[in-house]
């Protein structure tokens, strides 16, 4: 890590009150630098709670969007405009209202991966983490889940609902293949497959486990087992190693590569803090729907 930069950023956090928070997939040396890194649904709980007045985002757009839904009164930063979610792009507003048109008794349960003017159209947000629970929790028996098939899919296999699901998909996630895992699982007989819920129902099917980032950091933790294969983006790998020295982690393959996770660094941390730039604001009446449903879903133990 640069230490005249990473100063940098300390002095800057200090002058504008300023608190970073980083997804798990971030570049290592901005995971170090942030006060609090997680998965979607901890990091909107972090942002819903915290008194700072600045609020960096290393992450995507739409994560951004959902600390600026949750603190209208602060200032939300992203240090890339370019840091998007291909899944996220994969619905709009427009067509979702479509939809509802089709399944008018349908409740909306909406991935936090999307856009705030999609989370405005929705009944209740998820995550990974709880989108079993957001589901159940529901007293409609029929659920349009947008926008990402693979998760709905792995959803549907918890409950007695109907399912109406949207086709998009995580390409990171949708990339990994049954081939490859098994090749991962040749090459380290001794590993346990850990995936991710957003991979592909054919992979699902070989994990010993399947759960959220935050999921996967808890259970590497808990478990006796000595190495684990990772289902997921690649840049979970530091914070795993980081946390357990002594268990051997293994990417599933070496494709697990986020390009939008991976564009921001330190320099451009700096730089939004010193510039205050790029402010990221959610018109109030976009705002507003979207908070209602994301509210719903950090009120889900």
């Amino acid at each position: 890590m640069n230490q005249k930069i990473f100063e940098e950023i300390q002095q800057l956090k200090k002058e504008k009150k300023a608190v970073i928070l980083a997804h798990n997939y971030q570049i290592d040396e901005v995971q170090q630098i942030a006060d609090i890194t997680g998965d979607s649904l901890e990091l909107s709980r972090a942002a819903s709670k915290t008194d700072a007045e600045v609020i960096i985002f290393a992450g995507v757009h739409f994560m951004a969007e959902n600390a600026a839904i949750l603190n209208p009164d602060k200032v939300v930063l992203l240090p890339d405009l370019e840091a998007g979610c291909p899944l996220a792009d994969m619905i709009t507003a427009e067509k979702l209202r479509e939809m509802k048109k089709e399944y008018p008794q349908a409740a909306v349960v909406c991935y936090v991966n999307s856009s705030a003017e999609v989370k405005a159209e929705a009944t209740i947000c998820c995550t990974s983490s709880n989108a079993v629970k957001v589901v159940n929790s529901l007293p409609e028996r029929q659920i349009i889940f947008a926008p990402d098939k693979n998760l709905g899919h792995y959803v549907s296999s918890f409950t007695d609902k109907e399912i109406i699901l949207w086709k998009g998909f995580c390409p990171i996630h949708a990339r990994l293949t049954r081939e490859e895992v098994v090749m991962a699982m040749n090459e380290h007989p001794q590993a346990v497959f850990v995936a991710h819920p957003e991979c592909v129902p054919e992979v699902l099917a070989l994990a010993d486990y399947v759960c959220s980032t935050s999921g996967m950091f808890k259970y590497a933790r808990e478990t006796a087992v000595k190495e684990i294969i990772i289902g997921t983006e690649s840049g979970m790998l530091w914070r795993l190693r980081k946390e357990n020295p002594e268990k051997r982690f293994f990417v599933a393959s070496t494709k697990m590569v986020c390009p939008n996770m991976k564009k921001i660094n330190l320099e451009k941390i700096r730089d939004s803090l010193e510039e205050m730039k790029y402010q990221i604001i959610v018109p109030e009446e976009i705002r507003k729907p979207a908070y209602e449903a994301v509210r719903k879903m950090l009120e889900i133990k």
